[in-house]
């Protein structure tokens, strides 16, 4: 016989688990204001802009006395139709060209002119999407082709530039000279996959410390612990060893795998990187253990680790350079620690960087580390 359904009994049940529900605000915030919050701030990064702006290099000539552009054919372009920055520094742009496109939309380039080391560096860091040279009297383009973003810029630079001289696009492209770069360091894998060990890092500390140290808790497993003969700080240390050694096996078998695979090389030196790489796991197991140290909610716990580690995925040049941000925006997400670990370790890889680079940003990602260790142990709690 099927048993009636108590509508009443339902109900008081359903209007229990609902309060208990309000009762947790941080339920509440992480599972609506949080999303909310994130779709408005990847909305406003990856949203089409206005206007597009792409900053590319253009390596210095020789400058002596009598010298003139009138050789130098994107030296030239640049004096005639390029809008100049009268009050320019060395990290200011020189000219400006804009393309106007109600089809396409409007792009703004932005040319630096700089030494070719220097362009090199940039280009690698993602700062710069092209190399102009023009200093042989002949222009030249340097980029990676298979770079979409590169190959486009270069598309419409040298299109505008053959239509402002009264040429055809095909004309012209023909006389300039495109020179892929095979210089190490310059693809985009290389640019990646420093971004990818440095996330792993971060997801492995945060996921794999806070996350176990809340469940522990939420299963009443720590309770257990806490009548056993053992220091919190002991257990959190143990914790912390165990995740760490995870995390260079995790490392080492990507880079073996890019290396194998893409060629991806370390330029520079290789104990500076296993200095700047255990500095950032303890930057990242004292910030786990900071977050993990009071709640018992899995939900609030999600949330508190979602809300470390999406802004710093979106924002610290993992995929993409942060550069593309504005500029107002660009010091504190220099600041930011998946931010300063990211630059050490492409450093290491791509420009051949060693102790005096990674020196301060090692000792800010402990000292950042240990302080929120610190914080963490003082108000951590069992149940």
């Amino acid at each position: 016989m099927v048993k009636r359904i108590k509508p009443y009994q339902l109900w008081q049940l359903t209007s229990a688990t609902a309060k208990e529900l309000l009762r947790e605000p941080g339920v509440i915030f992480w599972g609506i204001v949080f999303p909310v919050l994130m779709a408005l701030g990847l909305g406003l990064a990856f949203t089409k802009k206005a206007v597009t702006v792409r900053k590319i290099a253009v390596v210095a000539p020789e400058r002596t006395e009598g010298f003139s552009v009138s050789h130098l054919p994107f030296h030239e372009f640049l004096d005639k139709y390029g809008k100049k920055n009268t009050v320019a520094s060395t990290e200011d742009y020189m000219w400006r060209v804009d393309i106007r496109d109600d089809k396409l939309g409007d792009y703004e380039f932005l040319f630096y002119e700089m030494d070719r080391n220097t362009a090199v560096m940039l280009l690698k860091r993602g700062t710069v999407s092209i190399i102009i040279d023009d200093t042989s009297g002949e222009t030249e383009y340097h980029f990676d082709p298979l770079n979409s973003d590169a190959h486009l810029t270069y598309l419409k630079i040298s299109g505008l530039a053959a239509s402002v001289r009264g040429k055809a696009e095909t004309d012209y492209q023909s006389e300039d000279e495109v020179r892929p770069l095979t210089l190490s360091g310059t693809r985009y894998i290389d640019f990646l996959i420093p971004g990818l060990i440095t996330m792993g890092i971060m997801m492995s500390c945060m996921w794999g410390i806070s996350y176990t140290i809340i469940e522990k808790r939420s299963k009443k497993l720590l309770r257990r612990m806490v009548a056993t003969p053992m220091r919190k700080s002991h257990f959190l240390i143990a914790l912390i060893t165990v995740r760490v050694t995870l995390n260079f096996i995790e490392s080492f078998v990507l880079f073996l795998f890019a290396f194998l695979v893409f060629d991806v090389r370390i330029q520079g030196s290789l104990p500076a990187l296993i200095i700047i790489f255990l500095a950032g796991n303890i930057a990242f197991a004292g910030i786990a253990v900071f977050v993990s140290s009071h709640t018992s909610n899995t939900e609030v716990g999600n949330g508190l680790i979602n809300f470390v580690v999406m802004p710093m995925m979106v924002l610290s040049g993992i995929f993409f350079s942060y550069h593309n941000f504005p500029e107002w925006s660009l010091p504190v997400i220099q600041k930011l620690p998946l931010t300063m670990l990211t630059d050490a370790v492409r450093s290491i890889f791509n420009e051949g960087a060693g102790f005096s680079f990674i020196a301060m940003p090692a000792l800010i990602l402990v000292a950042t580390g240990a302080i929120f260790f610190a914080a963490g142990l003082k108000i951590f709690k069992w149940y």
